[in-house]
């Protein structure tokens, strides 16, 4: 059986006074997954105090484990900044795989990091009410083992 070669990933960038928008296209694969990483950490460099940043997932074809990785490295840099991540236009296949993985929350839910500057700055959320500050649910991902006998 033979796989179908990846389609490279395409990075297109528009970007306002708080919000940086990347959208992205093709394959996050084994083969692409470092070069979203390494735009995210330029893309930070380049805007101190980013307030947002925006994943267009609409036009990703294919998220492998090494895409996910990626995914989970760009949530653990923009929370370093202090940045809301969002992940806009996913697929069904893209939910599916965050499913599985117990990932959706995680890498959708609002950062800690962010919140904390949002609520320090005086920022609120939609529809003008402050943000509120929602603990982190405990990780139970399939790798998870039994529990401990007593």
């Amino acid at each position: 059986m033979t796989s179908l070669p990846s389609a490279p990933l395409g990075l297109t960038y528009s970007s306002s006074r708080e919000a940086v928008r990347v959208e992205l296209s093709g394959d996050l694969d084994h083969r692409h997954a470092d070069r979203l990483v390494e735009a995210v950490d330029r893309v930070l460099a380049e805007h101190p105090g980013l307030r947002d940043l925006r994943l267009d997932c609409t036009g990703l074809s294919a998220v492998d484990s090494s895409g996910l990785s990626a995914l989970l490295m760009v949530r653990r840099r923009t929370d370093e900044a202090g940045a809301g991540l969002h992940l806009d236009g996913r697929t069904v296949q893209l939910d599916r795989l965050l499913e599985i993985t117990c990932t959706l929350d995680h890498l959708t839910a609002p950062s800690a990091g962010a919140r904390a500057l949002r609520c320090t700055g005086g920022g609120t959320a939609r529809g003008g009410k402050p943000e509120e500050n929602l603990p982190a649910a405990p990780f139970a991902g399939p790798s998870a083992g039994p529990e401990p006998r007593a």
